[in-house]
């Protein structure tokens, strides 16, 4: 088993977004800092394309027809912010790709943990329509892909990007074999995933929104982390761990209001690599937001450290906001009321 992997691939520099906050000059600086750093002993892989059946397993064929259509006309605005160009289709391909390939290699125990550097992000895209930047929503099609081909049972996906993942919220919210836990600003776009937002039919109580104010920082954002995260991913029990990983909540950040730094990343993922060797899940990060280029960077450097090393500092004391959540989804999930 390697340390890890990096998946990339050349099409993701260029989805021409033109000026606009998520633009390929991300994963330039992204891989800039990994590469400084010997890629933190990761080995970089090529991301292969997914494939019709996995995509469509998600996505209606007649939506994946569309964002193809339009990328063969040369490009074109698919929402009032979200750009196609002429390569987008490729690199949307490449970035779900890199996805299943991330759970492909981690449930075949390939790798400790896998980093998926690839755009476009994907978590706001919804089963049928382009936004936020997003095209076909990569963790989903992960997610779906390793319940039905690859046999896991049950899926844990945290999403720590600042914007709600509204699309991966709604394509398993009536599913009990996905939890999905977002900690994320409101208010602020989408301006979806309120804390009542939990899940319909059978998968009642299996989405989980932790949304945090405008300031928000390490202490509200790992505290949600370390006391609501943590226990319901134990008691779910998951075959495996994925993180919508967006660094936009940062306090560098031009696009939200919160204030972590890339120290709280690093220990929001080291208590996720401790849950991951607890519960004998492996872990993999998709990339989603993150738009100040030198915070992105160092974050996703962070992250991957404190994946790797697993070295969880001082406990934080639960606060407001973990009491209040705990609360709401202890109905759920008997553990929080302890």
């Amino acid at each position: 088993m390697t340390r890890g992997v990096y998946l990339h691939h050349p099409s993701s520099l260029e989805h021409d977004t033109g000026d606009h906050p998520e633009r390929a000059a991300r994963i330039r600086a992204i891989e800039q800092e990994l590469d400084k750093r010997g890629w933190l002993g990761l080995e970089p892989q090529l991301a292969p394309a997914a494939d019709r059946a996995a995509l469509e397993a998600v996505h209606p064929a007649a939506y994946v027809d569309r964002i193809a259509e339009v990328s063969a006309r040369g490009g074109g605005m698919l929402d009032m912010d979200t750009v196609a160009s002429a390569q987008s289709f490729e690199a949307a391909l490449h970035a779900a790709g890199g996805a299943v390939s991330a759970v492909t290699a981690l449930v075949a125990r390939e790798a400790e943990i896998v980093f998926g550097g690839l755009r476009p992000p994907g978590h706001h895209a919804e089963a049928a329509r382009a936004m936020g930047f997003c095209l076909f929503n990569n963790v989903a099609v992960a997610a779906r892909y390793a319940l039905d081909r690859l046999d896991a049972r049950r899926v844990l996906v945290l999403d720590w990007d600042v914007h709600h993942g509204n699309g991966t919220n709604d394509i398993f919210y009536g599913s009990a074999e996905v939890l999905y836990v977002s900690i994320h600003q409101s208010p602020l776009y989408p301006g979806t995933g309120a804390l009542t937002d939990s899940g319909a039919g059978a998968g009642e109580g299996f989405t989980v929104n932790l949304p945090v104010p405008p300031g928000a920082g390490h202490a509200e954002w790992l505290g949600l982390v370390e006391h609501v995260v943590a226990p319901v991913a134990r008691e779910f029990a998951p075959d495996l761990l994925l993180v919508s990983a967006g660094f936009d909540a940062h306090r560098d950040d031009p696009l939200a209001n919160c204030t972590l730094t890339e120290e709280s990343y690093a220990a929001m993922a080291a208590a996720m690599r401790t849950l991951s060797r607890d519960l004998d899940a492996p872990l993999g990060f998709v990339l989603e937001g993150g738009y100040d280029l030198d915070a992105l960077a160092a974050s996703v450097a962070a992250t991957i450290e404190g994946a790797l090393d697993a070295r969880v500092g001082d406990p934080v004391e639960p606060g407001p906001l973990v009491a209040r959540a705990r609360g709401h989804y202890q109905r759920w999930w008997p553990v929080l009321a302890d």
